[in-house]
């Protein structure tokens, strides 16, 4: 009801050419034999030297599955195209994550229907009250008087789909 536009990713993000270029980079240095593709390890490793963590086996099993089955891995374009992909939700996800510590004024991790209210008053002054409450009561999934930042990121995201 409330967060039905909420979820709608902001437009395409488009790196910059520096970013690019370190992309390309790393693409190059991580395909070792200049095969002109990466492996699922030399995938894994591009992950490390980009984002600073190991992707998951089912994250490198969804990721080799979209490749062209006439490659033996992942082309620059495809590679590309992921990490932009990679780039977009992580600065999305960091959208939310602000939007979020802003609500939080407590710094207690947690989100109150006295939280929401206090935001509510802020952004949107003469909205009736109850808004703030039917919203909050939307979000908090489990009923507890607590939004949890997962709570707040998957209304921001999914919605009332």
């Amino acid at each position: 009801m409330f967060f039905s536009d909420a979820g709608a990713r902001p437009r395409t993000w488009e790196a910059s050419p520096s970013e690019h270029k370190k992309w390309v980079e790393v693409f190059k240095a991580c395909d070792e034999d200049n095969k002109g593709y990466l492996s699922r390890e030399d995938f894994k490793v591009a992950v490390v030297m980009l984002f600073g963590y190991k992707p998951s086996k089912i994250e490198a099993d969804a990721v080799m599955s979209s490749v062209n089955p006439n490659t033996s891995g992942l082309t620059l374009e495809e590679f590309l195209n992921i990490i932009r992909k990679k780039k977009e939700a992580q600065l999305y996800r960091n959208e939310i994550r602000h939007i979020f510590t802003a609500f939080d004024r407590h710094y207690r991790g947690y989100l109150t229907l006295e939280d929401f209210q206090k935001a509510f008053k802020q952004v949107a002054p003469k909205l009736p009250e109850r808004i703030a409450l039917e919203v909050f009561r939307e979000v908090d999934r489990d009923s507890d008087g607590h939004v949890s930042f997962k709570d707040f990121e998957y209304a921001m995201n999914y919605g009332q789909k």
